[in-house]
């Protein structure tokens, strides 16, 4: 999937505009997938704390690069995006408010299902003058969220599920996290001026980026834009049943033994050679907490 969406980013983009946020081993393997993409281009963290800190890392070296004014966007190679004519027009878009406005910019996707493990978006006024895609202000961030009320959410119309594809510049991007998020911008600022970054790295708290753009969702700081094409999402083992499919009773299989499954519905059963998980779907967002429990318990040869 790394592969698929770099060759759509390359009908818009020369290789030289295209980077890499990640870790190293991730890197060794990116660049044997791709080679033309120049190291220069992987921004590395010195170690996973979360994406509040990788991506605010994003911010902080195109700022050091001198590429302050210039529109970013953030595109997570985990998801399909169908027509991939409308994910490239989208860029121009999103270009075009973050040149006009320090608002934090991000997508959303109206599910045609409660989806559980993610966060919701609600539509405020729309944007008058950028008749290409629908744009709003966000009324109101929601945290991910109970199946029932995202049920509800999904049926009013106005929900959107929060879909990511952040967008702004270097420059405001770290004004909004000098604003909600101090203890992030000040070592980011640190490695911008010459400080060791994995010393300045290690200081950051970890936490997902939304510690800082709730503030921005609910101050009427953020723009969401509806995405104009299909996104499919395979952050949780729920949406990928959704997308190949469950057998009768709504169960998703994937074991290298034959598997009978007998008076259950709505559960998730995946093997690996050393690990088995059984989880039912509504819950299957969940399992961030198995992958947190064994590397705690050293246990890091199972992920």
């Amino acid at each position: 999937m790394f592969e698929i969406n770099y060759q759509v980013l390359r009908k818009k983009f020369e290789v030289k505009d295209i980077y890499v946020s990640t870790n190293q081993n991730q890197a060794e393997i990116a660049k044997k997938l791709i080679p033309e993409i120049p190291d220069e281009n992987f921004i590395l963290e010195p170690e996973m704390r979360n994406h509040g800190p990788a991506t605010g890392l994003v911010a902080a070296y195109l700022f050091k690069k001198g590429l302050g004014d210039q529109p970013f966007m953030l595109v997570q190679p985990d998801d399909l995006r169908e027509p991939e004519e409308k994910f490239l027009e989208m860029f121009d878009v999103c270009e075009k408010l973050a040149l006009e406005n320090k608002k934090y910019i991000t997508g959303g996707y109206k599910p045609d299902f409660a989806v559980m493990g993610v966060d919701y978006l609600i539509k405020g006024n729309k944007v008058v003058g950028e008749e290409r895609m629908e744009v709003c202000e966000v009324d109101k961030f929601l945290w991910r969220s109970t199946k029932e009320a995202a049920e509800e959410y999904v049926a009013n119309g106005q929900a959107l599920l929060h879909a990511n594809h952040t967008c702004m510049t270097p420059n405001n991007f770290l004004e909004m996290y000098k604003k909600y998020k101090p203890d992030w911008y000040e070592p980011l600022m640190a490695y911008v001026n010459g400080g060791n970054l994995v010393e300045q790295y290690a200081l950051m708290p970890k936490g997902p980026i939304e510690d800082a753009t709730q503030h921005a969702f609910n101050n009427g700081e953020a723009l969401i834009v509806e995405l104009p094409f299909k996104w499919i999402d395979f952050g949780t083992w729920e949406s990928l049943a959704n997308y190949l499919g469950s057998d009768t009773n709504n169960n998703f299989v994937k074991t290298k033994k034959h598997t009978e499954i007998i008076g259950i519905n709505d559960i998730v059963v995946v093997e690996t050679d050393d690990a088995l998980l059984i989880v039912p779907k509504k819950d299957s967002g969940r399992v961030g907490e198995v992958v947190d429990k064994l590397k705690v318990e050293g246990k890091t040869e199972l992920l």
